[in-house]
């Protein structure tokens, strides 16, 4: 048992120092003296309503050439991004102060749509050299920096509400022998209400009058202005500073901040979570041992024992798991194609998670490359449709099933198609809304084309695979009559207690991660310790396996053979908590629209069904190797 826990230990620490190691993803930019530093908007999102909208459908001020929409990879779209280049201009080291951006008249309709973005708190997303604008608040009693998020249109104040018109953009480089690079980009936002010198009009065309309310010798600060600008009929003046700041921080490291929100998520968190869930683990691998050691070794003595003269006499009829010998591998006699259905995509979810872990930890996705795990995930899925087919269809051959097409049809189409029709719905009742989560045709078609032109093709193929090769060979020989299952069984052996039961401590192992992982989610922060993570899995999944073995064994002792279905419940369970988990963590949002609701449950439950699959599965692959391992050390006749 010490040898379980010093491999645990060390498999911690060695995955814990990839936590936040990542490779670049993008080669990095020299900028000269004077250089222009191009600054790009992204979406305008808030954590309340999941509903991304485009920078440019509110009345901000407009690149002068027109708006060009970057270009942008299937996980970028995937995840409503809309990158586009904005009328601010930056310059290499070049300080600049009340620069002037634009004017705009706002209507009643204007006025309107900003009270509502504001209410919902709505937030900027700013780019410069593909790195994010971090946030820095101001008020009377404090100041707020936030590295995930953007920063905010404006607030509420006693119904008043108030736009942020003014930003100092603070850029940090870090200089080199042939330029500089940049290594930091800060947003601080200011209301203000601006006014003209001496009354002077502008019409937006030439260069603006100088403004009374801000200073060309410095930036702006809070203490300075003197009235803010409330959202309301007619003109608003936009202006900005620009702000320079040698760094130390590397261009490799320029992420790092970002990643660990300056160290507000300590790492002690993330290790608790760890020595909680090594404590589960140690405590059902100590469960198990003690049904293998002891009990499975005195059952198998007892079993395998030749009975003397006076015993054979007595002809002592046995009990426990060895009379359902020839029934335990009996085929499951309701739904036995579901089974292998569910099996097979199990299989298939179980390594598109593993391998995008081991790829996330080993820092291929970058963040700086966005959409690339999104990406990856979706890919990798694609690819495992294989490994789908060939489980499904070894198991399906196995139980002697000779619907073979329609068991491979509904392992290509079942769980894939639920998934896209769920997306589909959503797509459109973004694009209702006007959301940039709505997504283009292009990538609709390309999602269609992954699907029908590499995933059921790779699904078939690996069904051939499986159809071709001989049924899974089992210790025993099945009786022709299957056997009865005595009745009535213990009450703590029932399928709702066992189900209910055994999602608990899977569950446990893995519930203090899931809270970073659903604010990554849901909440615009960022995630990126994966070394934790992909141990939580490997936790998860032992957990999975252990506790579906010992309430398989106690199954068996009460001579109930029909384990198939059981076991998958059982680990599979681990969703429903999640799921639970999900709804109580769905206040923290405080959403007020209904599509919120509609958008968030709709794809919890998605993520859940996927973590159903996957967990049953690892708990049926389990049982089956237990099972066929203890009955073929035994003598039967």
């Amino acid at each position: 048992m010490r040898t379980v826990f010093t491999g645990a230990a060390r498999a911690a620490l060695v995955l814990a120092t990839c936590r936040a190691f990542y490779l670049p993803g993008v080669a990095p930019r020299t900028f000269r003296y004077g250089d222009k530093v191009e600054l790009k908007v992204n979406k305008l999102t808030s954590v309340h309503t999941q509903i991304p909208y485009d920078y440019y459908s509110l009345k901000f001020c407009r690149p002068r050439g027109g708006i060009k929409q970057a270009t942008e990879n299937l996980g970028e779209f995937l995840s409503g991004d809309l990158i586009e280049n904005s009328p601010y201009h930056l310059f290499m080291e070049q300080d600049q102060f009340c620069k002037v951006l634009c004017q705009v008249d706002l209507t009643k309709s204007d006025v309107a749509a900003l009270k509502t973005i504001i209410r919902e708190e709505y937030h900027h997303n700013w780019i410069i050299d593909n790195l994010p604008a971090a946030s820095i608040v101001d008020s009377e009693q404090y100041i707020i920096t936030a590295y995930a998020g953007g920063f905010p249109v404006g607030y509420q104040d006693h119904k008043a509400s108030y736009l942020f018109n003014h930003v100092n953009i603070i850029v940090e480089y870090h200089p080199l022998d042939d330029g500089s690079r940049v290594v930091g980009f800060y947003v601080e936002p200011f209301t203000v209400k601006h006014k003209f010198a001496n009354d002077a009009k502008w019409d937006g065309s030439g260069e603006a009058p100088p403004l009374s309310t801000c200073d060309k010798s410095g930036p702006m600060v809070y203490e300075a202005i003197a009235a803010k600008q409330d959202v309301q009929t007619g003109p608003v003046i936009f202006t900005y500073d620009v702000l320079w700041r040698a760094s130390n921080v590397k261009w490799a490291s320029r992420w790092d901040i970002y990643l660990s929100m300056d160290n507000a998520v300590p790492d002690k968190v993330h290790w608790f979570s760890i020595v909680n869930s090594l404590l589960i683990v140690l405590f059902l691998t100590v469960m198990v041992a003690m049904i293998m050691v002891r009990n499975l070794h005195r059952d198998i003595v007892r079993y395998n024992r030749v009975l003397s003269d006076e015993e054979k006499a007595e002809d002592r009829e046995e009990s426990g798991w060895k009379l359902v010998h020839a029934d335990v591998f009996r085929p499951p006699d309701k739904l036995p194609m579901l089974f292998c259905v569910c099996v097979g995509t199990g299989v298939q979810v179980l390594l598109c998670a593993a391998i995008a872990l081991i790829f996330a930890a080993a820092g291929f996705l970058s963040p700086a490359n966005r959409g690339s795990l999104a990406t990856a995930v979706l890919v990798l899925f694609v690819m495992m449709g294989i490994f789908a087919g060939y489980a499904s269809a070894t198991l399906y051959k196995t139980f002697k099933g000779r619907l073979w097409q329609k068991c491979t049809l509904c392992t290509a189409f079942a769980f894939p198609g639920v998934c896209f029709a769920t997306f589909l719905t959503f797509d459109m009742l973004l694009y209702n809304y006007g959301s940039t989560g709505a997504v283009p045709v292009s990538s609709l078609i390309s999602l269609l084309a992954l699907w029908f032109g590499v995933s059921v093709p790779l699904v078939f193929v690996g069904a051939y695979l499986g159809y071709k090769r001989e049924p899974l060979a089992y210790p025993t020989i099945t009786s022709n009559i299957p056997r009865e299952v005595p009745t009535p069984q213990p009450w703590y052996l029932s399928v709702w207690f066992t189900t209910t039961v055994g999602g608990i401590l899977p569950f446990g192992a893995c519930f203090v991660e899931l809270f970073f992982i659903l604010s990554s989610m849901w909440m615009d922060q960022y995630y990126y310790v994966f070394g934790f993570t992909g141990l939580v899995f490997i936790i998860l999944v032992a957990t999975c396996c252990e506790i579906t073995i010992v309430l398989c064994y106690f199954q068996l002792c009460s001579e109930n053979h029909r384990w198939w279905w059981r076991s998958f419940l059982t680990s599979g369970s681990t969703a429903f908590y999640v799921f639970a988990y999900s709804v109580d963590y769905f206040r923290r949002l405080g959403a007020d629209e209904w599509f919120t609701y509609v958008l968030y449950f709709g794809y919890m439950g998605l993520i859940c069904v996927g973590l159903f699959l996957l967990t049953g599965t690892c708990g049926f692959l389990a049982c089956l190797w237990f099972t066929k391992k203890i009955y073929a050390s035994i003598k039967v006749d």
